[in-house]
């Protein structure tokens, strides 16, 4: 027997996005006495993290739980993803706090932006090791999310992110025009 009580519009079995853990799945919702006070949690998976949160329905809104995101916003951070990189020349240490926090706001656009500022094709140099991590942490959630949205695999969704990465300015040669773009990548 399936209880699909609703506390705030959320319901057992439904997948959710956790700003600071990305894309999670609510297991059940349970009741605690905590010093006195009947306290209602919401159990939340995180299959891949093999994690589990307990986030009381009452902070719902102020930690950002969110419903995930619905097809018009999935499209808009996939355009986002097809834009052009926008790199501020500040210290690293300054972009990787700004990094850090687009990636923990749960907001997929933002994700997104990550993503399409730190990504590197093949001809592109190498990113840094902390560059990198921090690609695969935005990677990692808009993937899980979009996964879930459109209901296919992991894998599928990179596949898609990254055909829409293509599709960005300056993402090097593109095999039957090859002389332009070099002469155009060196120009700019």
């Amino acid at each position: 027997m399936k209880k699909t009580t609703q506390r705030q519009g959320f319901k057992t079995n439904e997948f959710i996005v956790y700003p600071a853990h990305g894309v999670g799945q609510i297991v059940a919702i349970e009741e605690q006495e905590v010093a006195g006070a009947r306290l209602e949690l919401f159990v939340i998976n995180f299959v891949k993290d093999k994690m589990t949160l307990r986030v009381p329905t009452s902070k719902v809104t102020s930690v950002g739980m969110r419903k995930l995101a619905e097809t018009p916003l999935i499209k808009r951070a996939l355009d986002t993803l097809k834009g052009r990189a926008r790199i501020k020349r500040t210290m690293w240490s300054r972009r990787a706090q700004e990094y850090e926090a687009k990636i923990n706001s749960g907001d997929i656009v933002a994700i997104a932006e990550v993503v399409r500022d730190l990504y590197r094709s093949e001809s592109q140099p190498e990113q840094s090791y902390s560059e990198r991590q921090l690609y695969e942490a935005a990677l990692d959630r808009l993937s899980r999310e979009i996964a879930a949205v459109q209901r296919i695999t992991e894998t599928e969704a990179v596949k898609e992110i990254e055909a829409a990465l293509a599709k960005g300015p300056r993402r090097g040669p593109k095999p039957e025009a090859e002389e332009e773009s070099v002469v155009a990548e060196e120009a700019a």
